[in-house]
Order: C-alpha cells, then structure tokens, then sequence
C-alpha cells in the first residue's frame, strides 16, 4: 500500500491530526518513521532460560546498590529477589498449566483462568526484565537528557524534553493503586506516547512498543519514600539509561 492508498483508508480523526497541530506535537507526516544512523545492538533482557524452556529471573546490570541515594538497595534486593521471581514462577506455573490442558491432563474449563494468570504474570516479569535495563548509576550512565534520533523525536512528538518529562512524571504519580508509566513508541503512527499500564497488564495500547518504563507498584519505593510516590518518581529520573532508551527506540521505528 502506497501513502495516497494509506492516507485514503486512514480514519478521519487521524487525517485532522495530520492536517494541523498534531495531538503527538509538531505536524508533519505521522507514518514516517525517524532516522536511524548505525542503530545499536539490541537489549539482551535475560529473562529466558532457551536450554530449559522456561522463564528465569535475570542478574541485575549493576550492583543493588549502585542506584543509592536514589533507589536504596534494600529495595532493589526485595523488589527483584522477591516480586520479580513471584513474577517468573507465576509465568512458569501459568504456562505449563496451559501446556498440561492442551496435552489432555488439564480441565478445559480452567484456560481462562490460566489465561489471566499468564498475562498478569508474564507481563510483570517482562516489565521488570525492562526496569532493571533502562536503570543505571546515576552520571556512570544514569541520568541526563536523550540524545541522537531519539532526542528529536522527544522534541518532534512533545515540543521539549521538559514538556515530556512533566507529561511523564504526571503519569508516574496518578496512575490508580499499582501499576507503571511507560514512554513507548506508537507503531501505527511512528510516533512517541506517553501512557500509563494499570497492574502490570492493563491499559497497554496494543500498537505501543514499550521503550521507558517506571515501576510505581508501592513494592518499589515504599521503604524509602514511604506515601511520596512523587519523591520517587523525580528521584527515578536521575537514573535513567537513556542509552538504552535509545537502543529501544531504534528497534521499534524500524
């Protein structure tokens, strides 16, 4: 399908988009992806075992204590020893569950319940392969602002970077009960968006390519900043790996 043949089945509220003041920023062609100049290779997230066939739970990149004064190790240590695996043996106990009714020796009536758990399960493990990834010390990785391909988009699609990170941090802090705020690339429109993911699966566009993700499950902040999300939030900014944010980036706009 050429553009004209795109442009012509496109729904009308995605035409006015494109007409004038974009709701993703400046206006200019929504299906044409960024420039990508030698793209980096991609994320090794660590999270299956290909011998085994089975989720695992993957070493962190950094020490647990590399993230003070902003993320205490304690936290890091319980957040990954112990929320994080719930997450992989939930998968695992979910999946082969799935397997087991499939072969025969499971009740049928028990796919929609293994159904949910899988998702639930799988999606919050595959969020913290991610967090731990998109995290590093703070001036040895963490922290600054996007560069490259990625900062024009940031600039493109929310007018400036501190226009983004009030929209991101926004999000972060009004998300209900547990969940996450995510910066993610939209694939239908090539463009970057900012969304929040309620538990660890819902809520999610199924066109966004997750690329920046924050946790903001009370489990990931709450002994050190207690009910101030907000402190944790602006304190999670200092780490971010904007390198690998990059890294994601590339591959979602191939």
């Amino acid at each position: 399908m050429n553009r004209r043949q795109v442009i012509a089945a496109a729904p009308a509220a995605l035409l006015v988009a494109g007409a004038g003041a974009s709701a993703f920023g400046q206006p200019g062609d929504p299906f044409k992806p960024a420039v990508i100049v030698n793209p980096a290779k991609p994320l090794d997230l660590g999270g299956w075992d290909a011998d085994n066939s089975v989720y695992k739970l993957p070493a962190l990149p950094y020490d647990k204590a590399a993230l003070e004064p902003h993320i205490d190790a304690q936290t890091m240590d319980i957040h990954r020893a112990k929320h994080h695996n719930s997450y992989v043996d939930g998968a695992n106990k979910a999946a082969a569950e799935l397997r087991n009714i499939r072969e025969g020796g499971g009740d049928v009536s028990l796919v929609k319940h293994w159904s949910r758990e899988l998702s639930f399960h799988l999606s919050g493990h595959v969020n913290h392969c991610l967090f731990w990834q998109l995290m590093a010390p703070a001036g040895k990785g963490g922290g600054g602002t996007p560069s490259g391909d990625l900062a024009k988009a940031v600039d493109r699609d929310f007018g400036s970077f501190e226009k983004f990170l009030a929209q991101f941090k926004a999000a972060a802090q009004q998300v209900e009960g547990g969940g996450w705020a995510w910066l993610g690339v939209d694939r239908l429109s090539k463009r970057l968006i900012v969304v929040q993911q309620e538990k660890q699966q819902d809520m999610l566009p199924t066109a966004v390519s997750p690329i920046l993700g924050i946790d903001v499950w009370e489990h990931a902040y709450y002994l050190k900043y207690q009910n101030k999300r907000p402190d944790y939030v602006s304190a999670f900014v200092n780490v971010i790996n904007w390198k690998n944010v990059g890294t994601l980036f590339d591959g979602a706009v191939r």
